[in-house]
């Protein structure tokens, strides 16, 4: 009997995955976002705000962001075909609504607003629209959102509540067999303004919040895109973001520099400069900070063993920090030390 050949893989696939992570906008995100504030660790929402780790996509995820962008169309024309008048951009602006809070430092941007909908027809509501999994439909129909999907229903509170609305209409859809949920949410004012403390608690934090649980094994902490800093070896990104130097204000979303007396520019911010210093906190792993220099421009750590280093002046560059616990071992190698002392710098190793 004739062997049955094994599905090659073919290079198509490989070049459209190429294309989707190619094209894909990489760029973390400048504010805190409306859609993530539900997420139950503080410490993972101020990472990310920090751009403490930058989560990179695989081109099968970039997909699903692009299919449930492209599914608001259809929820759109679905109503409007319903006879519900459905505003999916601001009449005053041309773009979607837009708000924000905490300084400009909070927000998002809402899939629309309806008036007409059958069940209350004089009511303004909020337009939240979402797909999902059979398994993750099955349970959104069983539980409803607070219970199933309590980061939605967190975004929906925070919109009604920026945009002084009392209703939302949560509009979901099932991939895999085009059904359709629909469930109207009453704005919860106590709750909504304990996401708007919330914000402002993590936006203006100098440090991080204390972590969701110290087992790294915990449900929310094993899959967390932030747990490698959190939990594991990982240093944070140097970004103005994890600079010591760099202030968050109250205001039209803006950052300043203590170092440069001057803001930030958003594109500016990614990279930071050579003076970047890290928050102390981001280097509690590596040692304790016990003095330091704001006119030299170095921070002092004692590790463990008793032995000290320099993040700044005099020390290591931040971008050098990077590669951890590895640097400073490398750095100790007389023939590395040498080569530092003639103005070389350590990288991490490139990743094939």
């Amino acid at each position: 009997m004739a062997t049955i050949p094994t599905p090659v893989r073919l290079k198509v696939l490989d070049a459209i995955d190429a294309w989707r992570v190619g094209t894909a906008d990489n760029r973390p995100r400048s504010h805190l976002g409306a859609s993530s504030i539900g997420i139950s660790c503080e410490r993972r929402l101020w990472y990310a705000f920090r751009w403490v780790a930058r989560e990179e996509f695989p081109a099968r995820i970039l997909r699903l962001f692009a299919r449930g962008h492209a599914e608001e169309n259809t929820f759109n024309a679905e109503l409007r075909g319903a006879g519900v008048q459905v505003l999916d951009v601001d009449p005053a602006t041309g773009r979607q609504f837009t708000f924000n809070a905490a300084g400009g430092h909070f927000g998002g941007s809402m899939d629309g607003v309806a008036l007409g909908i059958p069940d209350a027809p004089k009511t303004w509501h909020v337009l939240e629209y979402k797909t999902h999994s059979a398994k993750s439909f099955k349970e959104l129909a069983k539980k409803g959102v607070k219970d199933s999907k309590p980061q939605h229903w967190a975004q929906m509170q925070a919109y009604m509540h920026m945009a002084s609305l009392e209703r939302a209409l949560y509009l979901a859809a099932n991939k895999d067999d085009d059904d359709l949920y629909a469930e109207r949410i009453r704005y919860d004012k106590a709750f909504a303004e304990s996401l708007m403390e919330k914000a402002e608690r993590i936006v203006f934090a100098s440090e991080p919040p204390p972590k969701i649980s110290e087992d790294a094994s915990w449900f929310e902490c094993r899959f967390c895109p932030m747990a490698g800093v959190c939990h594991g070896e990982s240093i944070a990104a140097v970004s103005c973001r994890t600079c010591l130097h760099a202030t968050p204000e109250n205001g039209d979303a803006r950052w300043s520099c203590a170092k440069w007396k001057s803001d930030i520019p958003t594109k500016a911010q990614i990279d930071g400069c050579e003076k970047h210093l890290y928050i102390p906190a981001l280097l509690a792993k590596l040692g304790e900070a016990t003095d330091a220099s704001d006119e030299h421009g170095w921070v002092e750590y004692t590790r463990t063993d008793g032995s000290t280093f320099r993040n700044g002046a005099d020390g290591f560059q931040s971008k050098e920090l990077t590669s951890g616990e590895a640097a400073l071992i490398f750095a100790a190698d007389p023939v590395v030390a040498q080569l530092r002392a003639q103005g070389a710098v350590i990288v991490e190793a490139r990743k094939e």
